[in-house]
């Protein structure tokens, strides 16, 4: 009864954050010692700084440790106000999740702050390689955000499950498959049983599958990480959940659509057909952005699906 009131009580104060978006950025408690913000479910805009996403804060002995960086220096100088607000101390680390612009341009900044970085070496690799495609595009829609520097991780993981600690706080970056981008990771809290799953988990809006993406990856990866025995699940986008919630809005869309269109690709339905034979998925039609990413979705798996076969 305690965990379900507490739940109640985390997803009502979330939900009221993401009803009514201000500039300011806020992290929330998900639980002693770990927080979250949670960004708007709109594009990147001048007003939010970029920071469409979401981001983790974790409080240890040694000061506050980020989870992913947002798109630049005034996307982490507003996260790092945040933090301070909740506790003044400084920022000894961000562990990257991903190679989106909002994961982790604020590198540099916090870095010039005298925090260490962390990320795994896929992820690393990827930022690399887009880093210049990354920078213009997200300064055309923050041009505020101009002039930012590449920095990738001081302490680079080669192994898919990297257990370490900072300031008495365990900490395990998995890595299960190439999803949204390729080498995107979790950071798993064993002792909080939070799981910051970067962009391989979106609730209550619907997920974007890239020419970069591998969408058979990336369902194989969410059924991995499904192992994991968390209680709370900060995800790339959306609201602060729970594995039910995560199933019915990421999961059970990406098993989908990797059968379906499988499906069709093997029974030479052509791209044309395959989308229009499954435009229409009741299930999911409550979430944001479905009208214009699902019939791009199905395109683009079916494409990535026949060119496997």
């Amino acid at each position: 009864m305690n965990k379900i009131i507490r739940w109640f009580g985390v997803l009502f104060a979330f939900g009221m954050m993401s009803s009514a978006w201000s500039a300011e950025v806020e992290f929330r408690q998900v639980t002693p010692g770990v927080y979250a913000f949670v960004g708007p479910l709109t594009d990147r805009t001048p007003e939010n700084l970029g920071l469409n996403n979401n981001i983790g804060l974790i409080d240890t002995s040694e000061g506050w440790v980020f989870v992913d960086s947002g798109a630049g220096d005034l996307a982490a100088k507003a996260l790092e106000k945040a933090a301070q607000k909740i506790k003044a101390q400084p920022v000894v680390a961000v562990v990257n999740l991903g190679s989106q612009d909002h994961r982790w341009l604020g590198n540099d900044y916090f870095a010039r702050q005298g925090a260490k970085i962390y990320a795994y070496q896929g992820t690393v690799n990827t930022q690399k390689k887009m880093f210049a495609q990354l920078q213009d595009s997200v300064v055309k829609k923050v041009p505020a955000l101009k002039g930012m520097k590449m920095k990738t991780a001081d302490k680079v993981f080669e192994s898919t499950q990297n257990q370490f600690s900072i300031g008495g706080v365990s900490m395990q970056l998995n890595f299960y498959g190439d999803a949204h981008f390729s080498g995107d990771a979790v950071l798993w809290l064993p002792e909080q049983k939070v799981l910051f799953t970067g962009d391989v988990v979106y609730v209550d809006r619907m997920l974007g599958i890239h020419p970069w993406s591998n969408v058979v990856s990336w369902n194989k990866a969410y059924q991995a990480m499904r192992a994991l025995p968390a209680e709370f699940v900060v995800p790339g986008h959306g609201r602060v959940t729970n594995w039910q919630k995560a199933d019915a809005e990421t999961g059970d869309y990406l098993a989908k659509l990797v059968q379906t269109m499988t499906e069709e690709a093997e029974n030479f339905s052509g791209v044309g057909v395959a989308v229009s034979n499954n435009k229409n998925w009741p299930a999911f039609k409550h979430l944001k952005h479905y009208d214009s990413w699902h019939k791009r979705n199905l395109n683009r798996a079916y494409l990535q699906i026949e060119a496997s076969l």
